[in-house]
């Protein structure tokens, strides 16, 4: 069972991890409007995603958005986001239905409630950081966009740390 869980909460902190890698790529966010062909997209996605961690993970996990993403560092991160968060939804999800096993004693049942807030808390913050993308207007862009790296980074180590703890029951 905990095995189970951690297996899921791995799969979330790599999404995770690969969002935040994602959002440091770009400091000054810009759309680039070039009339490129699908490979063009594809080698956009392949170079950005091999500044990353886990290159291979971020290229297979947006590679079917680049139709979207185009080579675009501002459709790229909220394309990121939005995957992150479906991940982070699925996890939950998963987690929660976990929580309704029978048999569980009561130092699984709180750390898997644990967990849940946890990851309820990490959903707010990527929904946070998805309208702060959505609005990023003015001067202090640069701000703004440090502000949605600090809420990424967040989801990151509420992760680790429910990774870890988690790791140590077993």
């Amino acid at each position: 069972m905990a095995a189970r869980i951690a297996s899921s909460l791995s799969s979330f902190n790599v999404v995770a991890f690969l969002l935040a890698l994602l959002l440091c790529i770009s400091t000054n966010v810009h759309i680039s409007m070039a009339d490129s062909t699908s490979k063009t997209y594809k080698n956009y996605l392949q170079k950005a995603c091999n500044s990353t961690t886990y290159p291979q993970l971020c290229f297979s996990s947006l590679s079917s958005y680049t139709s979207t993403i185009k080579t675009s560092d501002l459709k790229l991160c909220n394309t990121a986001l939005t995957v992150t968060l479906k991940a982070a939804s699925n996890t939950s999800s998963l987690v929660k239905a976990s929580s309704k096993q029978k048999g569980l004693s009561k130092s699984e049942a709180g750390a898997i409630k644990d967990c849940v807030d946890e990851m309820g808390d990490s959903i707010d913050e990527l929904k946070q950081s998805l309208k702060a993308l959505g609005s990023l207007k003015g001067s202090d862009m640069e701000f703004q966009i440090a502000t949605i790296q600090t809420w990424a980074w967040l989801v990151l180590v509420v992760t680790e740390t429910e990774i870890s703890v988690e790791n140590n029951h077993e």
